[in-house]
């Protein structure tokens, strides 16, 4: 639900009941992952999506009829593939997925209303809601904060207090997921699932360089939805007007200013960074700092030679052969790019490739899942 918080912000503060089916649980190939949200408003009006159009329409009626007031406010409902009904709604992808349809009150579920507002500002909050176990504690829900604070109940004090423990880790980790505690509070005994979603400020993608690729990767980057920084230490080169894409642009030396971010705990295990620089003044320093920190990403760009050389530069500075083993240099995957834009491109694909582990080979001869 909060992948929408942004669209649903007009619907709550009309304080009209809407109806959110959220995806809880897939299986097998399915189009989108737990989280993933369609909302309907009592006008009809649809945002959102749960499957990439598979199964909209069915889900769509689920909303409304929710909506209605007529039967339960919270309905949960499994749609798959079945070979023997060409009719039947379902993934043409062969898989499953679990969705939980709710009637939203803005009046009534401050909660809820708190976990969006949190998603639109950029704090650190998790929404809970459980997904599965008995009926009528399905779709009961848990904000909680980064500092352990939470709102809302699952209807009970000692069940509140072991979720909200569960829902903190998935929290600081910045994940989307599932977790299991026990009904009665405990961590083991008849099981409840609480799909856990995470809202965390933006990932950081840092470009050290204001050159014409540091712009096209900047609008690449926030595109990816990352807060982009771009650095440099020329003031003549490095100015708002040339980089509209990105988020700040900051005057100083690349290696100083990193080590100011992390001192400053803006940076985690999220941040990407590349190096558009290639010149080892600015590099090497930079990259000595970079390499031992635990960031997602760490390119630079330069040719084959250049990257030779800089190995050898990061050698003698002391740099272990495991951690220039997470140096993707030269920058970017092989997609015969030219332009600025194609290069933004080849280096962003690699950065999602490398986050969720992808190989960057063609899927139409690579055995590897489409859905991770």
């Amino acid at each position: 639900m909060l992948d929408i918080a942004a669209e649903l912000q007009p619907w709550v503060a009309r304080g009209e009941p809407f109806a959110v089916a959220t995806v809880v649980a897939v299986g097998g190939s399915a189009p989108r992952q737990p989280g993933a949200a369609l909302a309907v408003d009592a006008g009809g009006n649809v945002i959102g999506s749960v499957s990439g159009g598979c199964v909209e329409g069915a889900v769509y009626e689920l909303c409304l009829d929710v909506l209605s007031g007529d039967g339960p406010a919270t309905v949960l409902e499994r749609f798959g593939y079945s070979a023997e009904d060409a009719f039947a709604v379902g993934l043409t992808c062969g898989g499953v997925i679990d969705i939980l349809v709710q009637r939203v009150d803005p009046r009534a579920r401050p909660e809820l209303v708190g976990a969006l507002s949190a998603a639109v500002s950029g704090q650190a909050a998790a929404l809970a809601r459980i997904t599965e176990g008995p009926a009528e504690l399905l779709g009961r829900a848990l904000l909680v904060r980064a500092d352990g604070s939470y709102d809302g109940s699952l209807g009970d004090p000692l069940r509140d207090a072991t979720a909200a423990a569960e829902t903190a880790a998935l929290l600081t980790a910045g994940r989307t997921g599932t977790a299991r505690i026990g009904a009665e509070g405990s961590r083991c005994g008849e099981p409840l699932t609480l799909l856990v979603e995470s809202s965390v400020p933006p990932p950081r993608l840092l470009v050290f360089g204001a050159i014409d690729f540091a712009a096209a990767l900047a609008r690449a980057g926030a595109f990816l939805g990352y807060r982009v920084t771009v650095c440099d230490a020329r003031p003549v080169f490095a100015t708002p007007e040339r980089f509209p894409g990105a988020d700040e642009v900051v005057v100083d030396w690349p290696h100083r200013y990193l080590d100011a971010e992390w001192r400053a705990g803006r940076l985690d295990g999220r941040t990407a960074v590349c190096v558009l620089t290639h010149d080892p003044k600015f590099d090497i320093p930079l990259l000595e700092r970079a390499l031992r920190l635990p960031f997602a990403y760490v390119g630079a760009m330069g040719s084959r030679r250049t990257h030779l050389d800089r190995l050898d530069r990061l050698r003698g500075a002391g740099i272990s052969e495991a951690a220039l083993a997470g140096l993707h240099s030269p920058i970017g995957l092989d997609l015969g790019a030219r332009t600025p834009e194609e290069t933004a491109l080849s280096i962003t694909a690699e950065i999602v490739a490398s986050r969720y582990g992808g190989t960057g080979a063609p899927l139409s001869g690579a055995a590897v899942p489409i859905h991770r």
